[in-house]
């Protein structure tokens, strides 16, 4: 199925976002991790190309061990160093699997790498050439505190329009731990003619040095509440789970009340962090209960 005729529905979804092994002898115990969630039946699933593409190859295997389960999923594709040929083969593998979307970044940039030397040095160049090859959904990420090397909030949401008229049908935001900055991001992002869907991409940290990594790449706010939530629990790794989750619970129920049906939650693999998520809102999400 494909994630936009999904979203058009504007029922409430629940998405989880998994990784690849980077090594064959990985594979096996991601792939039961992976199975294990998408046999508790999310809306769709969205699995990473690996860090700077290094795990591409696997990438398309998870997706379609998840496809097989019934559960739609989403491929993730990189411009880091990719060539149309590379790219139109792994479209092709895609499409024999069965893959209907794929999610078309720029991706983490590489030591010393240089852009202008790659067939695809924007995202939206990516989309594009998605769009072209085939008859696949295509998304986009967006970046509700602006993505780290934008000048400014305004000029990241200029690259939003951009993408969106390349051919993005739905945007994957970033993580975000303040709903207030998501909301005065799409209000702006309206404003812009951005129209197409706004999943809210949020994350519940399992450990300290999880959030250190977040503010290292994403540069992302943290609220107050959740500093103090690290500072009491943050040598107690039981505790700041169940405090984590308790608070990405509470930031999606204020999400559904405020209109935003469709939630995304980056599950890092993890079986029972997406099945207690799940199980918070079997009431509020109608496919939690099924």
């Amino acid at each position: 199925m494909k994630i936009s005729e999904l979203l058009k529905t504007n029922k409430p979804t629940l998405s989880f976002e998994v990784f690849p092994p980077k090594t064959d002898a990985g594979f096996e115990s991601i792939r039961d991790a992976v199975i294990k969630i998408a046999d508790l039946k999310p809306d769709f699933m969205s699995v990473t190309y690996g860090a700077n593409g290094g795990a591409k190859k696997y990438s398309a295997k998870i997706a379609k061990e998840i496809q097989e389960r019934g559960t739609p999923a989403i491929a993730h594709m990189t411009c880091v160093e990719s060539d149309h040929d590379s790219l139109a083969g792994q479209l092709a593998t895609l499409k024999d699997y069965g893959i209907e979307n794929v999610l078309a970044l720029r991706g983490d940039l590489p030591e010393d790498a240089d852009p202008l030397l790659w067939d695809f040095q924007h995202a939206s160049d990516l989309a594009g050439f998605i769009k072209e090859e085939g008859t696949f959904c295509v998304g986009g990420a967006c970046y509700p505190e602006k993505h780290p090397e934008s000048v400014s909030i305004e000029e990241d949401i200029d690259c939003m329009k951009i993408k969106q008229d390349a051919g993005c049908e739905f945007f994957t935001t970033q993580m975000f731990f303040d709903n207030e900055i998501f909301y005065r991001y799409l209000f702006k992002l309206r404003a812009a003619g951005v129209t197409v869907p706004v999943i809210a991409g949020l994350m519940p940290v399992t450990n300290a040095k999880q959030m250190e990594r977040i503010m290292s790449l994403s540069q992302a706010f943290i609220p107050r509440s959740y500093v103090h939530i690290l500072d009491k629990y943050g040598d107690k790794p039981e505790s700041l789970k169940q405090a984590s989750i308790a608070y990405t619970t509470a930031q999606i129920v204020d999400l559904l009340s405020n209109g935003i049906n469709n939630i995304h939650i980056y599950a890092m693999n993890n079986v029972e962090l997406a099945k207690t998520i799940q199980e918070n809102l079997s009431e509020l999400i109608p496919s939690c209960a099924e």
